[in-house]
């Protein structure tokens, strides 16, 4: 028999599958639209017209969801107040690439991520080679400043237990401009479908090879497919601020929305150990 928790859980993995599939279908649409727009822009000047696409990543589950990130409505519930620090002064860059950036990471050795944040320092223990790809983009992007006064924009609360950061547009569609393959799918500590507490992991559309920037932290355990990257292990410190983080809550009242905190990453590094 079923219980009513687990139940809950179910339906809040199928939402977060829901979610990508939903996003994959978006950028699709995107581009078709964008390319029948560029086309007419080379026949007609129509006067100035700037767009951004990219969307290598999974977003919130519609538009009901994205405007109550912007602005959460008046029947979202009270916020709990704000544990983190003021943002440091700065402006995220819009850099992107066309690709992965080539093998420059010593495979064999040990790397640490290091995200200096408003809440406080969460450090990472990278698994470099089980993940190299994904750790030498990382290891790029941060070198680069990517993920330098970005925020984490979406924080899960029900079913799921993730803080999703890494999009310099805090918009969840947000990337670097290239995606990188997935790894590490059969890591040891993915049993019975669940990212245990503690795990960093990418995130993605919900099809394979489409991680660019996003990744989730994850502070209790949570059962998902083996889908996602696990790229990491967040020290003890690393958890009790992004529990600190968790426990301030998500704008919507409804379990799956932007962080109550102000959670902004002043600066993030790679370091080799």
């Amino acid at each position: 028999m079923v219980t009513q928790e687990q139940r809950k859980r179910q339906l809040a993995r199928e939402k977060f599958l829901r979610q990508q599939q939903r996003r994959t279908e978006a950028r699709r649409k995107a581009r078709l639209r964008n390319s029948v727009i560029g086309s007419v822009l080379g026949v007609i000047l129509v006067g100035s017209l700037a767009l951004y696409t990219s969307g290598v990543l999974k977003d919130d589950d519609d538009k009901a969801n994205a405007s109550a990130e912007a602005s959460p409505s008046a029947e979202a519930t009270k916020k709990a107040p704000d544990p983190c620090e003021k943002p440091a002064a700065g402006k995220v860059k819009t850099e992107t690439w066309k690709k992965e950036p080539a093998m420059t990471i010593d495979k064999s050795a040990k790397y640490t991520f290091d995200l200096a944040t408003t809440c406080g320092t969460i450090d990472i223990a990278l698994k470099t080679s089980a993940a190299p790809h994904t750790v030498n983009s990382f290891a790029f992007l941060a070198g680069k400043g990517f993920f330098d006064h970005t925020k984490c924009h979406r924080l899960t609360t029900n079913g799921i237990y993730v803080l999703q950061c890494g999009d310099p547009t805090g918009s969840g569609s947000g990337g670097p401009g290239y995606t990188i393959p997935d790894e590490n799918l059969k890591d040891k500590s993915l049993k019975a479908n669940t990212y245990p507490a503690g795990t960093v992991a990418m995130a993605n559309t919900g099809q394979a090879h489409t991680g660019g920037s996003q990744f989730f932290l994850v502070y209790q355990d949570s059962q998902l497919p083996p889908s996602y990257t696990p790229f990491g292990t967040i020290s003890e410190s690393g958890m009790k601020v992004l529990k600190k983080i968790a426990a301030a809550g998500e704008s919507t009242g409804a379990g799956d929305g932007a962080p109550n905190a102000t959670v902004v990453i002043n600066k993030a590094t790679v370091t080799k150990s």
